[in-house]
Parts: structure tokens; C-alpha cells; sequence
């Protein structure tokens, strides 16, 4: 089972959702750079459940540890390995369940692939996992906005048909996190907590897509032809819990547009470089970053667990009616915004070293 990520900057993920903690080891961060825990903290507090009504009533602190890799302040470049103990971890909850395989879960494959599986809360699948991939990207986005000035930033943009309008160049941090579902937006905002709040009610679930932008990043990372830095988000993005379709600058909608249309003709920048006066791109051209910004989308399901009675089978392929129970997010969406910045802030710091690595050879 591959748990590690990255080829510089490197990072291994443990831990199961009802065991007894989570945590990551990164490798690969350079020496000397300002750490402690809060650094890693504010990015976690954001993922961590009971945040609202419209997450999972879960409580956890997340408070994380650094255990390794950083003395006096200063990372060694060494591991740094940080951990989060499990607190209000519920394994009893789940054990109506051990048997039967969960709709859209990964009951089934996992016990398929191993013959064995952690059935207490999804083990390993679970969006708890997660915490790892945050907090490994909290030293991530120091590291790139001290050495790069590169800013990565997300949003919900759509929870099932509604849909936000958001000028991705003006928007803030401040003016995502003013929205109790991170949807800055305050029209749509209102909507979507209406939409979750319904289906709550219902004991049902809702999908929807998570935007994100790094602003700042440089031209020149990404490795084609197999490494290329889209070909790395899409790879980083789809790995997350839930996540099923990824899209970069026009995505799927420049399909619907003729090549005069969609190319992004380039003019001359003040700053002394060729910029584009569009970016259908999403700031990448043969697998490249061309100093735009760069623009992507991940679109998450519905929360696979629901309350609502669906038909499933047992390990003895017994058909058996489930109404799932438990602590869940109605909707991943408001959640999932750390979690992608996350994976976009492990990519660009992996390409970054990488090119790194090449200017020191040219």
C-alpha cells in the first residue's frame, strides 16, 4: 500500500481514522526554516471536523505535535515527523457494520485487495487521513511564500447547482473563511448552507466543486514528459477522499471552443517576461508553468454515508438494507478546501525543489 508522495519533497502519511493517532513524515524540506507547531496549526484547524453544523459533529482538537526535524526553531533537513492523537475516536459505532460493505465506500475494495480492512470508520479511506496531507503542507506554504512568494488559495465554487461567482485575482483569504462554508460568495454562501442544512435533514448528502489558485508561481516547474505539473495536480487531486473529476484553466468547457478561441496569445509584461492576455492554460503549457496563475478545479461526490436506507451485501453476499449512522459531514465540500490547497502546495514544493535543482546546473 503506497502511503508517500513526493520525489524532493517527500512525505508519507499514517494512521487510521479510529486508531489511536495520524500524522506524516516529510522529507526532503530544506534546513533553516522558522517552525513550530502553530505554523502548522492554522492550516489544521481549518480541516478539523465540529467546525460548524455543516460539518461532522466529530470533536477533535487536531492539535499537532512536532516530533522530529525542527530544534530551536529551525528545521534540520532532516524527517519532521508530526503527529495528531485520535480524541473522540467512536470505534463501537461501527461495529453494526463490520460485516456489510458500505455504498460507494471502500469496504468491498479494500477487503477485495488485502483480505483484511480497519472497518472501524473507513480506516485508511477515511478523510481523516487527510490531517497528514495538511499539516505536511502548512511547511510546504512557508517554505513558498518565504523563498517564492507563491500563495496558493481555494474556495467553494459549486455545491450541486449552485454556483459562486468569484474574481479569483481579488480574492482573499479573509473573504473565503467569512463564510461558514467557505464559499465567498455571500448570495451563493447563503444558498449552499441552505442546501446542507436540507439534506441533513433528510439524513442525505450533496456533492459539489472546489476551485483553487496559486498566484506567484514562477515559469519553469513541472518535468515532462511523464512529471508534468498538471499531470502531478491531477494525480495530487484525485487521490484526495471523494474527489472524482479534476479540471485545469478551461478544463472540459474548452471542448466547447475553437483553437483561435482558446489559445492564450501572448503580448509583452512589464515585468520583462512574455505574459498571456488570457489563461485558458490555467497557468501550464506542455506540462510547464508559464508564470500566470495557475487556475484548477476538483469536483468531490456526495458523502457516501447517508441515513437514507440503501440496499447492499455482507461478507456472505447476503443482500441487507443499511441506514448508515455515525458522525459525517453532510457535505465534504467546506472541508475539502484545505485539503486541496494542501495537495497543490505539496506539488509546487516538490517542482519547486526540482527546479531548483536544474537552475543549479544551467
Amino acid at each position: 500500500m503506497s502511503s508517500s508522495f513526493g520525489a524532493l519533497f517527500r512525505i508519507t502519511t499514517f494512521g487510521e481514522s479510529h486508531g489511536g493517532a495520524v500524522g506524516v513524515v516529510v522529507d526532503g524540506c530544506p534546513p533553516r526554516l522558522a517552525l513550530d507547531a502553530a505554523d502548522v496549526q492554522r492550516d489544521l484547524d481549518r480541516r478539523r471536523p465540529g467546525q460548524s453544523r455543516f460539518t461532522t459533529p466529530r470533536q477533535e482538537e487536531d492539535r499537532v505535535e512536532i516530533v522530529s526535524g525542527v530544534f530551536e526553531g529551525l528545521t534540520l533537513g532532516s524527517p519532521i515527523a508530526l503527529i495528531v492523537r485520535n480524541q473522540d475516536a467512536r470505534p463501537s459505532a461501527y461495529a453494526d457494520m463490520k460485516d456489510l460493505f458500505r455504498p460507494s465506500h471502500a469496504d468491498y475494495t479494500y477487503e477485495a485487495k488485502y483480505g483484511v480492512r480497519a472497518w472501524q470508520g473507513g480506516g485508511r479511506a477515511s478523510a481523516r487521513e487527510t490531517i497528514g496531507r495538511v499539516a505536511a503542507a502548512a511547511i510546504a506554504r512557508k517554505l513558498l511564500r518565504e523563498a517564492a512568494g507563491i500563495e496558493v488559495l481555494g474556495w467553494v465554487a459549486r455545491v450541486r447547482d449552485i454556483e459562486a461567482k468569484v474574481d479569483a485575482d481579488a480574492l482573499t483569504l479573509a473573504q473565503v473563511e467569512a463564510s461558514a462554508v467557505r464559499c465567498p460568495d455571500a448570495e451563493a454562501s447563503q444558498r449552499v448552507e441552505d442546501a446542507i442544512d436540507a439534506a441533513r435533514r433528510a439524513q442525505d448528502s450533496l456533492g459539489g466543486v472546489v476551485r483553487c489558485v496559486a498566484r506567484g508561481v514562477p515559469a519553469g516547474l513541472g518535468e515532462p514528459v511523464f512529471d508534468k505539473l498538471e499531470a502531478d495536480l491531477a494525480k495530487a487531486m484525485l487521490s484526495l477522499p471523494a474527489a472524482k473529476g479534476f479540471e485545469i484553466g478551461s478544463g472540459f468547457a474548452g471542448t466547447l471552443l475553437t483553437g483561435s478561441e482558446h489559445n492564450d496569445a501572448f503580448a509583452p509584461g512589464a515585468d520583462g517576461r512574455p505574459r498571456t492576455l488570457t489563461n485558458r492554460s490555467g497557468g501550464v503549457q506542455g506540462g510547464i508553468s508559464n508564470g500566470e496563475r495557475i487556475e484548477l478545479a476538483v469536483a468531490f461526490k456526495p458523502t457516501a454515508t447517508i441515513g437514507v436506507a440503501q440496499q447492499t451485501v455482507d461478507r456472505n453476499n447476503q443482500p441487507v438494507t443499511l441506514a448508515a449512522s455515525g458522525r459525517h459531514d453532510p457535505c465534504v465540500l467546506p472541508r475539502a478546501v484545505p485539503m486541496v490547497e494542501a495537495m497543490t502546495l505539496l506539488v509546487l514544493a516538490d517542482h519547486w525543489l526540482r527546479q531548483k535543482a536544474v537552475d543549479a546546473l544551467r
